[in-house]
């Protein structure tokens, strides 16, 4: 299957929870920028009720999506990760054998390493979920998720990533990776979740960030050397999915 090719439309458009908005209509901030807004007038606080049940739908609905998906794994990486590149690659295969290992492949839904990792999944015969997010630009549920879940707020969806997976697997990405990341080793950190493996697939590109973990954060005494332990790296999507699999329950 040939991978799917970037819109040229010049279009203006964007997604608002279920609903895409075009031309016009597309000017506007997201809900998270509303929510967080604290610069708006008072009149905001009247409409907080109403968020709050939004906010409630969006877990009612991703819990009722996602409850009966079986043992999976998240796959993080960047948006930005050119279909053929070297780390579109690995992704399409991590899919390929966490499916073939009868795990679900749940991503971000996007392009990138988040549709590679969902591409490989269809490609391995297994489950492809997406977990879409609200942005000021169009970007859109990538056509190889055969479960999809558009969410308005980050706190929502970053909510189903953990609640129904067993194990993390990290390609190179940006912020949005980073923040996946981070959240994640906290969560075991303090204990918020039951321990499972997090793998950082990339030694070269890891490398520097956790060295500087070691020798700034651990040596201001910030973090504890022990914390290192709580993510594994491997360099190739074998050894990334061999580690899951030592430690993930499957069917």
């Amino acid at each position: 299957m040939s991978a799917p090719t970037e819109s040229t439309s010049p279009i203006p458009s964007r997604r608002e929870g279920p609903i895409v908005l075009r031309r016009g209509l597309a000017k506007g901030s997201t809900s998270d920028e509303r929510l967080l807004d604290t610069r708006a007038n008072g009149e905001f606080t009247h409409t907080d009720p109403w968020r709050v049940m939004r906010i409630q739908s969006e877990f009612v609905e991703g819990f009722g999506a996602l409850a009966n998906v079986g043992p999976a794994v998240s796959v993080f990486g960047s948006a930005r990760t050119k279909p053929g590149s070297y780390h579109y690659q690995v992704g399409v295969e991590v899919g390929r054998r966490l499916a073939e290992a009868k795990l679900a492949v749940i991503t971000g839904g996007g392009p990138g390493s988040m549709e590679a990792a969902n591409r490989g999944a269809i490609e391995g015969g297994g489950l492809s979920i997406g977990l879409g997010i609200e942005l000021p630009f169009e970007q859109g549920m990538n056509e190889y998720v055969d479960l999809g879940v558009n969410f308005r707020y980050f706190f929502a969806r970053k909510t189903m990533f953990v609640k129904y997976a067993q194990g993390f697997i990290v390609l190179p990405g940006g912020l949005g990776t980073l923040d996946e990341l981070f959240e994640a080793m906290v969560l075991v950190q303090t204990r918020k979740v039951t321990s499972f493996p997090i793998v950082l697939i990339g030694a070269e590109f890891w490398g520097p960030l956790l060295e500087w973990i070691r020798t700034t954060m651990v040596a201001e005494g910030l973090v504890s050397v022990e914390d290192l332990d709580i993510i594994q790296v491997a360099d190739t999507a074998e050894e990334a999915v061999e580690l899951v699999l030592a430690e993930v329950p499957r069917r």
